[in-house]
């Protein structure tokens, strides 16, 4: 079993910034890769950020530029730092863990609340 735990999500004002830290535990040492997702009220879960257990990252364009997805493996522990936050960044954030090049991400956390003020 993987257990992903959330955390670091809160409330701030436009143009600031967040830090989100993802605990993992269980199996993911041989995993392929982990990210972030996101969900805004009434909207489909799409993808931020993703970083593979060598360090290659890939973002969504939505995110790029803005976002920045790292991961320490000896703690197995990814982060998501957020800077100039939007109010359309407003969404629950969700840690996955994909555990094989060849399947899609099925593991995720319970998901951390950001909410962006204008």
């Amino acid at each position: 079993q993987v257990q992903l735990v959330e955390s670091g999500g809160g409330l701030v004002q436009a143009g600031g910034s967040l830090r989100l830290s993802c605990a993992a535990s269980g199996r993911t040492f041989s995993s392929y890769a982990m990210g972030w997702f996101r969900q805004a009220p009434g909207k489909e879960r799409e993808f931020v950020a993703q970083i593979t257990w060598s360090g290659s990252t890939s973002y969504s364009d939505s995110v790029k530029g803005r976002c920045t997805i790292s991961r320490d493996n000896a703690k197995n522990t990814v982060y998501l730092q957020m800077n100039s936050l939007k109010p359309e960044d407003t969404a629950i954030y969700y840690c996955a863990v994909r555990i094989l090049i060849t399947e899609k991400y099925a593991y995720w956390g319970q998901g951390t609340q950001v909410t962006v003020s204008s």
